[in-house]
């Protein structure tokens, strides 16, 4: 504050000074605007946005200070109180309504060139007959292979509205051609994986909660229940949330009648509380949340009503702590606002979202600093704001979702070579490498086994040293891989193994033996005594 008083003193001595220097040419006016000093009306606003456009020395962009002023006046209540542009607004509908318009591929780029890494079946791409490992080099008349291309300008260039037409350019096997494709609606998921880890144990991750979250989970979780399954694993981590609702669903199908999930409270919303209809399918699953720093919003709701009601275990680290009820408020020029009304608390009483003070930007990179992402003992707790669940057995709030099993990050295996390794993308380009090579054997794989096997054949440990050293020029020195290889090796199987018919599935069942989060769920029973 000080600072700013300071800059516009400091402009006013200027004006001043220029004012003197040419006093015998210039004139200077004083108009008085009445200003009753209510500010419940926002007339100084209408007032400077008014003076502003009469009186400006040159053309004034309306829309644009319109926009910025809306802007500042919302940064004054809480970090995710914010306006949307029509562009920003459709984008973040899109996201979580299950489905959006355009082409139906999924793409990675490991080399500054888009490379098709499935086709949905049914879709547009396919219908026209792209496959995977189509290297994309223009959309219509734009290069954007070997251009930088931001991803998010890709995925903008593809997608449009059903009916219409884009010629998507590709390189295959070094011939280019050009494919004609009519965009329609293209569906959405949000389960990334859903598969039997054991002959009891089912696991489902889960990566938001959109329209169609509790369709999904619902079908998976049916899979997985007539496979034999009694307990389940619940990855809700980097799941920053989405439809309320749906989290509503997925607590109702493990809580009994009239289990409490959730209530929301603000100064012009009453309190109104959320409860379980006993309905629910897996009331008789055990279950184990896995959340970590990137678990928010409707995660930390799911989180919250399986801790309060005593009902599973959550696993992992302290979720982000973005409690708040959100309304939407959309106007006629396809622009909105996004505006917190109220505040998420779980069954116990606390509430879930973390103070919004001076470092909430923060937060993140303060838990790695104070040593929270490695010790349980450093975790930040307001001993202050105890709860108790449905048991009796005390929970804290201050913010977030404080795990009953604690899972620390595991720094050991980051090596300088896995370091250079992550800076470069060398794992992810290594994977499209292989891919080139052996394209006709991946198509064939569809399970981990057969991939398993098939990557011994090639060698896989020793061809991602080699492609390292060879082209990245990165070698790992003395003992490094030994430490490091543990780690990267699944890491580099389940992105290789994304090629084949296992599909996106495949990384998280390689990665799966190697993740501390997932042991700790195994060794736990999932029960609350």
């Amino acid at each position: 504050m000080k600072q700013n008083n300071y800059t516009i003193i400091t402009a006013l001595l200027g004006i001043v000074l220029g004012v003197l220097a040419t006093v015998l040419v210039t004139r200077v006016y004083e108009v008085k605007k009445k200003f009753d000093g209510d500010y419940n009306r926002w007339r100084k606003l209408n007032l400077i946005l008014q003076e502003v456009q009469k009186n400006y020395v040159d053309t004034i962009d309306m829309e644009g200070m319109t926009d910025a002023a809306v802007v500042a006046a919302l940064a004054e209540l809480d970090p995710h109180s914010v306006y949307l542009p029509p562009v920003e607004l459709t984008e973040s509908e899109t996201e979580l309504a299950g489905n959006f318009e355009g082409i139906g591929i999924t793409f990675n780029v490991p080399n500054d060139t888009a490379i098709v890494l499935s086709v949905i079946p049914g879709g547009p791409s396919e219908k026209a007959g792209l496959v995977q490992g189509d290297r994309i080099v223009r959309v219509d008349e734009r290069v954007i292979a070997g251009k930088k291309t931001p991803q998010d300008s890709m995925v903008r260039l593809m997608k449009g509205p059903s009916g219409s037409k884009v010629t998507i350019t590709v390189n295959r096997d070094g011939t280019v051609i050009p494919f004609e494709i009519v965009r329609d609606k293209i569906p959405v998921h949000c389960i990334d994986a859903a598969f039997m880890v054991n002959d009891t144990t089912g696991y489902i991750k889960l990566s938001k909660f959109t329209r169609t979250t509790y369709k999904e989970f619902s079908e998976a979780s049916e899979k997985l229940l007539e496979q034999g399954m009694t307990k389940l694993l619940f990855d809700l981590r980097d799941n920053t949330g989405g439809y309320f609702d749906q989290a509503l669903l997925l607590a109702n199908e493990f809580l009994a009648k009239g289990d409490e999930i959730v209530y929301m409270e603000g100064l012009h919303r009453k309190r109104e509380d959320f409860k379980a209809d006993g309905r629910g399918m897996l009331k008789d699953v055990q279950i184990s949340v896995l959340i970590d720093e990137g678990s928010a919003s409707s995660s930390e709701i799911f989180a919250g009503a399986i801790q309060d009601n005593d009902r599973g275990v959550i696993v992992g680290r302290r979720s982000f702590g973005k409690g708040l009820v959100q309304e939407p408020i959309n106007f006629t020029d396809g622009s909105g606002v996004r505006l917190t009304v109220a505040r998420f608390h779980t069954p116990s009483g606390r509430c879930i979202q973390k103070p919004y003070d001076k470092d909430y930007a923060y937060d993140i990179y303060e838990r790695y600093a104070s040593g929270e992402m490695v010790s349980a003992d450093s975790m930040k707790v307001d001993t202050t704001a105890l709860f108790y669940t449905v048991k009796g057995r005390r929970v804290y709030g201050g913010g977030g979702i404080i795990p009953d099993v604690f899972v620390p990050i595991d720094t050991t295996k980051v090596t300088d070579f896995y370091m250079a390794c992550n800076k470069k993308a060398t794992t992810m380009r290594f994977a499209s490498y292989v891919f080139d090579r052996h394209k006709a054997q991946l198509a064939k794989l569809s399970d981990t086994a057969q991939l398993e096997a098939y990557f011994k054949t090639l060698g896989l440990e020793s061809m991602f040293l080699d492609y390292a050293a060879r082209v990245d020029g990165i070698k790992p020195a003395k003992g490094e891989w030994e430490l490091s290889k543990e780690y990267m090796m699944p890491q580099i199987n389940g992105l290789v193994g994304r090629y084949s018919k296992v599909g996106e599935e495949a990384f998280y069942r390689f990665y799966m033996p190697i993740d501390d989060a997932i042991k700790a769920a195994l060794n736990n029973p999932g029960v609350v005594e």
